[in-house]
């Protein structure tokens, strides 16, 4: 661009008037109609406030970059149980654009009911005719060991240990917080053949697979990065190696604001324990996934959406590689077509949308920075009172407390659409098709030890899995009869709702019959509030004397609830009820 069209620019830019809070504050008292401008304040399960309006903030120091400059590492997933078919996948990933593999062995963190075999044989046949040179490599684990064939692999290409990019994945410590008694041989055998890592790696997805908050996800982080930086220097590596050889890896899902400041958040807290180790802070390495739990089976099309949306905000947060899952991952192990969507949303975000181009983009935004100072102030907090408890192992129990009253209360938002989920809460769709995968996940993978690893749609899709066991049984789903009340043209807003409440749980819902005509042996009556006022309480009547098991209302009833209960009305279904409860009731008494 010119100096003088810029210039234009600027005084197009300086002919509008400055806005002023106290102006946006009026237009916005307008709009709420004397209503309490606190209901424009959100709260995250941290407890911290979001603001409706904030703004510029150059408070938080220098820009968080990534440890190496430019776009992050497109990672692609190989988990597949056989060797040679994953090694076909490897190859058609990193021929498609891939910049690295992401190793997912068998029964590791993030292995979600597959993974490759642990074993030295299967691993050399999984990257047979793979060159190793210039790729990145994330070590998913659950056998430790399994970092020195790698190392033995990256040698026999006759690449030199100190160039390799690889990050082995060593844990410090266990599931239960306990320290691993081989960690500190194994990096000092790979730090003895000239690998410089990192060597070992904080894992926090573990907290987030099980429920957990952001600021929880966070000092679970540094807990785990502290023990690795004691277990090293106990070894006998220099402080400032033991830092080196340290990376973290997170969970990012489709909450982009909280994703990329939990990004931004890490970084600078890790740069706080730099500091206070008297360490002069330089970026650490973070690998970021696509959270698991955020993944549905119902409509798994809208994870495509989600994980783009999650893996731009790690992009956004200075994420030095990102790995996506598939968006059939919770169906089963992904075939090539979910595999090619994983690793094109990188791609187009990296190489098309470019949001790899600045250094934290956020730095600056109001908004961005005061949730990130948040974060970081409650995941301090958190993790100082590990740290007073002795040990991240003698802190669990705590800490298990905490991350499970966070994860009741996401449960809770859920099952009342608090927390909608489309495709799944809101907006279902009953006659999607199945989509393929190389091999079903039959069960819901949980995981084993103490973090419990959950999906925010389980108990949507349970309700849904007996609809359609139903249906493959009797050749019907579960029916309720929408019973309109006036004009449906009036009633469209109750009757669209009550659609989307009982389909979400897997039940047929049928409009313009009679009930005695539709065999459905629910019914719920849908109108305005007007219509109920004027035939609800004689429909609910007239409802149960045709044979009704259970009526609804769709609304709250105000003052005539209890007339309506009277009359026959057994529920009242509205936003803000719990939806799981009563649709697991409605199929009980379903026909």
């Amino acid at each position: 661009m010119s100096d003088a069209k810029s210039d234009d620019l600027v005084s197009l830019s300086a002919s509008f008037p400055a806005p002023d809070e106290a102006q946006w504050r009026a237009q916005v008292d307008k709009a709420l109609k004397g209503g309490a401008f606190d209901r424009l304040i959100s709260r995250t399960l941290d407890g911290i406030e979001i603001q409706p309006l904030y703004g510029r903030n150059t408070d938080g120091g220098p820009p968080l970059a990534r440890a190496q400059a430019g776009d992050w590492r497109a990672l692609t997933r190989i988990d597949h149980a056989d060797p040679q078919l994953a090694n076909e996948q490897a190859k058609a990933d990193l021929a498609g654009g891939a910049g690295g593999l992401h190793l997912a062995f068998a029964g590791a963190v993030g292995a979600y009911g597959f993974g490759l075999p642990a074993n030295a044989g299967a691993l050399r046949e999984a990257l047979a005719g793979v060159d190793l040179s210039g790729l990145a490599l994330e070590l998913d684990l659950a056998d430790q060991d399994m970092a020195l064939p790698v190392a033995a692999l990256i040698q026999q290409q006759g690449i030199a240990p100190g160039s390799a990019a690889v990050s082995f994945g060593l844990c410090a410590l266990d599931e239960n917080g306990a320290p691993d008694s081989g960690f500190a041989v194994r990096a000092k055998t790979l730090a003895a053949q000239g690998f410089s890592g990192p060597l070992t790696i904080a894992d926090a997805r573990i907290v987030h697979g099980a429920g957990g908050s952001d600021g929880q996800e966070l000092a679970y982080a540094l807990a785990q990065g502290i023990a690795a930086l004691r277990a090293l220097e106990g070894a006998g590596f220099t402080l400032e190696a033991a830092r080196d050889a340290i990376a973290f890896r997170v969970a990012v899902d489709a909450d982009f604001f909280a994703s990329m400041c939990k990004l931004r958040a890490l970084r600078r807290l890790w740069a706080q324990v730099e500091s206070a180790c008297g360490l002069e802070p330089k970026p650490v390495r973070v690998h970021a996934e696509t959270a698991w739990r955020m993944m549905t089976r119902c409509d798994p099309w809208v994870n495509v959406l989600r994980a783009t949306v999650a893996a731009f905000a790690a992009g956004a947060g200075s994420a030095d590689s990102i790995s996506v899952l598939p968006f059939t991952q919770a169906l089963g192990l992904p075939d090539a077509f979910a595999r090619r969507l994983a690793r094109n949303s990188q791609l187009v975000l990296a190489q098309e949308a470019h949001i790899g181009a600045v250094a934290d983009p956020a730095a600056g935004a109001g908004g961005f920075e005061a949730l990130t100072k948040a974060l970081c102030e409650k995941a301090w907090s958190l993790f100082q009172e590990i740290e007073r408890a002795g040990s991240l192992q003698l802190a669990q129990p705590m800490l298990l407390e905490a991350i499970g009253q966070t994860r009741e209360a996401r449960a809770h938002d859920v099952a009342r659409r608090k927390e909608p989920i489309t495709g799944t809460s809101a907006f279902p769709d009953l006659h999607e098709l199945q989509q393929s995968v190389l091999a079903p996940l039959e069960l819901i993978h949980r995981g084993a030890g103490p973090f419990e690893r959950m999906r925010l749609t389980e108990p949507f899709e349970l309700l849904r899995d007996s609809s359609d066991a139903r249906l493959a049984a009797k050749g019907s789903r579960p029916q309720v009869f929408l019973a309109v009340l006036g004009s449906p043209v009036a009633a469209a807003a109750r009757i669209d709702f009550a659609r989307g409440f009982f389909e979400s749980g897997g039940f047929e819902t049928i409009v313009g019959v009679s009930f005695a005509d539709c065999g459905a042996s629910l019914a719920c009556i849908c109108g305005t509030d007007e219509a109920y006022v004027q035939g609800a309480e004689g429909t609910a009547r007239e409802l149960v004397r045709s044979g009704a098991k259970r009526v609804y209302l769709a609304g709250r009833g105000g003052e005539a609830q209890a007339a309506l209960r009277a009359a026959g009305v057994s529920e009242f279904i509205y936003m803000g009820v719990d939806v799981v409860a009563a649709l697991q009731a409605a199929q009980a008494v379903s026909v």
